[in-house]
């Protein structure tokens, strides 16, 4: 199994971009991201678990670029609330998925009392052995985020995906700047994800996450037929989108940093 990365971006603020295949781990690496998240199922699902096969060939496709690759596992669609098999299911892809390459894994499980399941994120992380774990938005579910952070953080888990409980992150900026001085304060990262645009990254980094989470995709056309899905069409991750976003986050540290300079 690799070593845990340790990525908390040198700029100060990680920029994570979510992929679904090589193609779109090699164009966020090119356009600045610092770490992706690798899934399948991205638009239809909210992302599932990916093979072993696509997890290894990511990870060759980015040795040596320095850039972070964790790996969503999610067994299906649907809610956070497991039932036992689901929860092996689980954690022998987070098993397989780090043997394949993988840097780190991003997790999630709720009672069906809207509470995070202790038990079964214990077991991620027992079978993560020291790799990082990210909790996903399955937090967006609760009243009080800020204190399910007492309960992530004791468990080992080192980073939450949340768009603060709203729709879009950028609507839930207040929740956001509690979360990361809380997380600060217990050493858990605070990243913004869910709906995040361009324009969002100044009031993001302003609220003082540790990180922006985007999938920067577009649409391409193709007609997979009776058998295929319809003519739905796949996304693939967008450079532009990408590059804009690694400008963006750019301007607004470099802004923080004046800001406090003259302070």
């Amino acid at each position: 199994m690799p070593s845990a990365l340790q990525d908390a971006a040198p700029r100060g603020v990680a920029l994570e971009i979510a992929v679904q295949d090589v193609a779109g781990a090699r164009v966020a690496a090119a356009g600045g991201a610092d770490r992706i998240e690798l899934c399948a199922a991205l638009a239809g699902t909210g992302g599932l678990t990916p093979s072993a096969g696509m997890v290894a060939a990511v990870a060759d496709a980015l040795r040596g670029t320095g850039v972070g690759v964790h790996v969503l596992v999610r067994p299906r669609a649907g809610g956070f609330v497991f039932a036992a098999d689901e929860v092996d299911v689980q954690v022998r892809d987070v098993r397989a998925v780090l043997d394949a390459g993988a840097d780190g894994v991003v997790v999630g499980a709720m009672t069906a009392d809207g509470e995070v399941d202790a038990a079964a994120l214990a077991a991620l992380v027992a079978a993560a052995d020291g790799a990082e774990v990210t909790f996903h938005r399955a937090i967006d579910q609760v009243p009080d985020p800020v204190a399910v952070l007492d309960v992530l953080a004791p468990v080992g888990v080192r980073r939450v995906l949340t768009s603060g409980g709203a729709a879009r992150a950028g609507e839930a900026l207040d929740v956001l700047a509690a979360l990361a001085a809380r997380g600060r304060e217990l050493g858990v990262q605070i990243m913004a994800g869910g709906g995040v645009r361009v324009d969002d990254v100044p009031a993001l980094v302003g609220a003082g996450v540790q990180g922006v989470h985007l999938s920067a995709k577009r649409t391409v056309a193709a007609d997979g037929g009776p058998g295929g899905g319809g003519a739905g069409g796949y996304d693939v991750t967008d450079p532009e989108v990408v590059a804009a976003t690694r400008t963006a986050l750019d301007a607004a540290l470099a802004a923080a940093s004046d800001a406090g300079a003259g302070a």
